[in-house]
């Protein structure tokens, strides 16, 4: 098979953490007498006007960072970038703490409602593009996944050829990962327990599902205290499975609160509306750095709200959905 060529440094910086568009031209050729035309073909999208309005502001660049003219002919292989219209996006307003930064790793706390990663209508606010712009380090890349509505630590690469090293960890579950949620106290239900079942998350399709299959998830779950009607509850997860943690508890029947799919989906809410927040948090992670072979341990500063403040977290629009803790992570 043959291997896909690597694409050249872009000639364009990236604009509020986010990269430039890359394309390569075909190196078969084509029917195509200029790259205007190439353009107005390859991205349906956009109309002929923004193609033309691209090449017009010289907005659309080759590999010597030279801008492209609109009658510049066809060159087969040749590298084009150029900025994308970014999507209109409702700022998450709260911060992303930063607890640990090294040469090679970058631990944050993140808040809910913020992605980690750009993905659909959430480019520019995410811990990704914030943190690259913020720390001026461009090539950051994330070391896992955290669900934007999660809150708590992510973790994230500095150099591109460390990414590995971290990811592997992950894969072969050598992180031990505790989370906190607050969900509903059931006295009979008997913690703790150990939660096993097999789950497939499809393409396009909002909600994951456990199929009567071998497992493939495991998660541990602790109650840690009660009060009144409520419960917070210590989850430790040994794989990695989307919406591992948030399935298996309404499996239980003790839904974390602020789910929005589990045990139903719900109709999406508007955009700027940062009330109920998932009550679930990522706490603690440990690890020994693959390396420099020392241990790690890291502590979010943040509590959920509706142990910290329930009324306050059901009944008005949320200004902290979890707020900071004074007790400092520790390396």
């Amino acid at each position: 098979m043959r291997r896909k060529s690597k694409a050249p440094p872009a000639p364009l910086p990236q604009r509020l953490g986010v990269d430039p568009v890359h394309l390569r031209l075909p190196v078969t050729g084509g029917p195509w007498p200029t790259v205007r035309a190439y353009l107005a073909e390859r991205l349906p999208a956009a109309a002929a006007e923004r193609v033309d309005a691209l090449l017009d502001a010289r907005g659309v660049v080759g590999q010597d960072g030279r801008p492209v003219e609109p009658d510049e002919p066809f060159r087969p292989g040749a590298h084009l970038w150029f900025y994308r219209e970014l999507p209109a996006e409702v700022p998450v307003p709260f911060e992303l703490e930063v607890l640990h930064r090294d040469e090679h790793l970058v631990v944050v706390d993140k808040p809910h409602f913020l992605a980690t990663t750009p993905r659909g209508r959430h480019v520019v606010e995410t811990a990704l593009s914030r943190l690259r712009h913020a720390l001026a380090l461009p090539a950051l890349s994330p070391a896992h996944r955290l669900d934007r509505l999660t809150a708590g630590l992510a973790m994230f690469v500095v150099r591109p050829e460390d990414r590995g090293a971290y990811q592997t960890l992950f894969r072969d579950r050598l992180v031990h990962k505790e989370y906190q949620a607050v969900a509903p106290y059931d006295p009979a239900l008997e913690l703790p327990r150990t939660v096993r079942s097999h789950i497939v998350k499809e393409r396009g399709e909002i909600a994951a599902r456990e199929l009567d299959a071998p497992p493939n998830s495991e998660s541990r779950i602790d109650l840690v205290e009660r009060r009144g009607g409520l419960g917070r509850y210590r989850l430790r997860p040994s794989t990695g499975r989307t919406h591992q943690l948030r399935l298996h508890m309404s499996g239980l029947g003790v839904p974390i609160l602020g789910d929005p799919v589990y045990p139903v989906v719900l109709p999406e809410p508007a955009p700027d509306d940062f009330r109920r927040p998932l009550q679930l948090l990522s706490a603690v992670v440990e690890f020994t750095d693959p390396l420099s072979g020392r241990r790690c341990r890291f502590e979010s500063r943040r509590t959920l709200s509706a142990w910290s403040d329930p009324d306050g977290w059901d009944a008005a629009p949320s200004t902290a959905p979890s707020t900071p803790r004074s007790a400092p992570p520790s390396a």
